[in-house]
């Protein structure tokens, strides 16, 4: 186990690397630090010693990659790439444009993405797994009909529409929770309630189709047969036998959620005004603060990496017939 976790870490600093490398020529060359500046300063003209005070202040001042000036090892270090792209890989990500700390943002804004997308993942968990076994079960039947009929409208139907329509029917029509904001302890939970529910509902269809496939696929294997032969009943050959061998496809699909754990949901935070850290990089996208962008795109990476580690770890849990060596 350790061997293995060792390696995939060894894995993971070529592909952060790759990230970073591209993220870096996205944000300043691309567009120059001189384009940051016009953008920031906002004016039509503006003066070069404008732009040349307002990079001495957040350091874009410095060579992109190799600074002749400097002796030795600080021709490499006192150099943009290193002081904005390399230490993020010590998670040091600095300040922000405007002058903040990016990582203690990260720190406070984190809780409330966490608040919303952890009951978002384990409730929509239960409720599409528990939908598609009982489709899975009643499978050729008019009820399995209605229900893949039923997910696949609900797939088609955009998520703005979940969110606004859940803001004016349970918000402005029955006013049963605020339309928008947040509080701090367990104030806040008034402010959950909606968002979560939209979250859930928006992802009942396509979760729920798409298990349901995982398993119909499973009941036509050679275990499930094995086990009817020796008189399981059905519902123990479905939610035993069929339920755990689908789960490592459902863990493979899960891993593509962790991100958004911590870094939120970008329209169902801005839409209900969550200070968490998908309205954190919406407000640094619209404010053009490529500092808290780049720190955010370099956390979604790590924590995607992270994910398909402990995808892998659980496998085993799953399957005992899957080793990691």
């Amino acid at each position: 186990m350790s061997d293995y976790l060792l390696r995939r870490l060894l894995y993971a600093f070529p592909i952060l690397l790759g990230v970073n490398i591209i993220t870096f020529f996205l944000f300043f060359v691309v567009n120059s630090p001189d384009d940051m500046a016009r953008i920031h300063l906002g004016n039509k003209y503006v003066t070069t010693d404008a732009i040349e005070k307002w990079k001495g202040e957040r350091g874009y001042d410095r060579p992109l990659f190799y600074n002749s000036e400097k002796q030795g090892r600080d021709k490499f270090l006192d150099t943009i790439f290193y002081t904005k792209t390399v230490k993020l890989f010590v998670f040091d990500f600095g300040q922000s444009d405007s002058g903040r700390d990016i990582g203690y943002d990260i720190s406070q804004r984190m809780w409330p993405s966490l608040m919303i997308t952890l009951p978002i993942l384990i409730l929509g968990l239960f409720l599409t797994i528990s939908l598609a076994l009982a489709v899975a079960f009643f499978r050729a039947t008019y009820l399995d009909t209605f229900a893949v009929i039923m997910c696949v409208c609900m797939m088609s139907v955009s998520g703005l529409f979940y969110i606004i329509g859940g803001q004016y029917l349970f918000s402005k029509l029955l006013k049963i929770v605020p339309i928008s904001g947040f509080d701090d302890g367990f104030l806040a939970i008034k402010f959950l309630i909606l968002p979560v529910v939209v979250g859930v509902v928006g992802g009942l269809g396509s979760g729920t189709r798409w298990y349901r496939t995982i398993f119909l696929e499973e009941v036509n294997q050679d275990y499930v047969r094995t086990a009817r032969s020796k008189g399981l009943s059905e519902k123990v050959v479905f939610y035993v036998h069929v339920l755990r061998n689908g789960m490592i496809p459902i863990l493979t699909g899960v891993v593509a959620f962790l991100p958004s754990l911590f870094l939120g949901s970008l329209i169902t935070e801005a839409f209900f005004g969550i200070p968490g850290l998908g309205s954190y990089t919406i407000e640094a996208i619209q404010s053009q603060d490529f500092s808290v962008v780049r720190a955010m795109v370099f956390l979604g990476s790590a924590l995607y990496i992270l994910g398909l580690v402990l995808t892998d770890i659980s496998y085993t849990f799953v399957d005992p017939r899957i080793s990691l060596r």
